[in-house]
């Protein structure tokens, strides 16, 4: 019976951990599309303001009713920690968002994502500036990976005539800095808020930032676009934004946030074959060696002791 019961639960742990993963994978290809839609609206006439006040207002009912159903149980914050809060939004899901956006009008969608995909390397930077870490061996050689893999990627675009790609490429590394900031800042709000709670105030917070920005820099009749703006819209926020907060939670809580990054590793490649197909961008071997570079690094910093 005991033995029965081993089993049984060994299949459940099985369960959950593929389960886990799927979601993680799920989640890093869905919240990855985002700068293939970003591409896609772009063609329109859109520019990044335009794009991301759509995004984050289909996307801010959604977290206001999480907000308004965490506010049911009463925190009661400080001053210093309502403005934390209010930082928070403003460099983790505004700056970086925007940023984001506005790079992604000048550089390719396969290294928009490789550049984002270095956030890691910024948080032990900004841990080695504000508390002396210390670097490792492991860690130098995975940034030198990661670095050398960017400076390939980077070159391929140069190389293929893209404008602005150091205009690009700078912004969108900003939009890296500035989640890493919000990662740094946030680690005391999440043991005092909780990760749901702290997202959907957050990300309300940077939703109005972004609306407000629109309609401050741009006319009313931005907001009157046509169907398919609108579906694409739709679609960055609740798929390419909403779901993949959700999914990417639910993987950490069933498989853990070391694996569920690991996991994610997916998505810069993901965001590369999308970009060849849907978008057109060219891949060739020099960028599937910068892609390997990064990716490798990033696991070696994930994986360290």
């Amino acid at each position: 019976m005991t033995g029965m019961n081993t089993t049984s639960s060994h299949i459940i742990s099985r369960r959950n951990y593929l389960s886990g993963l799927a979601m993680a994978i799920a989640g890093a290809v869905l919240f990855s599309t985002k700068a293939i839609v970003a591409k896609l609206l772009y063609r329109y006439q859109l520019d990044a303001v335009t794009v991301i006040a759509f995004r984050m207002a289909f996307s801010l009912p959604v977290f206001a009713v999480i907000a308004i159903m965490q506010m049911r149980q009463p925190l009661r914050l400080t001053k210093g920690e309502k403005w934390r809060l209010v930082l928070v939004g403003l460099t983790g899901y505004y700056l970086s968002s925007f940023l984001d956006f506005l790079g992604l009008q000048y550089i390719s969608a396969g290294l928009e994502r490789l550049i984002l995909f270095l956030t890691p390397s910024f948080v032990l930077f900004f841990s080695l500036i504000l508390y002396q870490r210390k670097v490792t061996r492991l860690e130098l050689g995975a940034l030198l990976l990661s670095y050398s893999g960017i400076v390939l990627v980077f070159l391929h675009d140069l190389h293929w005539g893209a404008e602005h790609v150091v205009l690009g490429a700078a912004l969108v590394l900003g939009a890296a800095v500035s989640y890493a900031a919000y990662l740094m800042q946030s680690g005391q709000l999440l043991v005092r808020f909780g990760t749901l709670r702290l997202v959907s105030y957050a990300m309300c917070i940077a939703s109005v930032a972004c609306i407000t920005q629109c309609f401050a820099v741009r006319p009313i009749s931005v907001w009157n676009q046509p169907d398919t703006v609108i579906y694409l819209s739709l679609f960055n926020a609740l798929f390419c934004t909403v779901l993949p907060v959700f999914l990417t939670m639910m993987a950490i809580k069933r498989i853990g946030a070391a694996t569920a990054s690991q996991a994610g590793m997916i998505g810069p490649v993901s965001t590369l074959l999308m970009g060849a197909w849907l978008l057109a961008e060219p891949v060739t071997g020099w960028q599937l060696l910068g892609t390997a570079l990064v990716l490798s690094g990033m696991y070696l910093l994930s994986t360290k002791k």
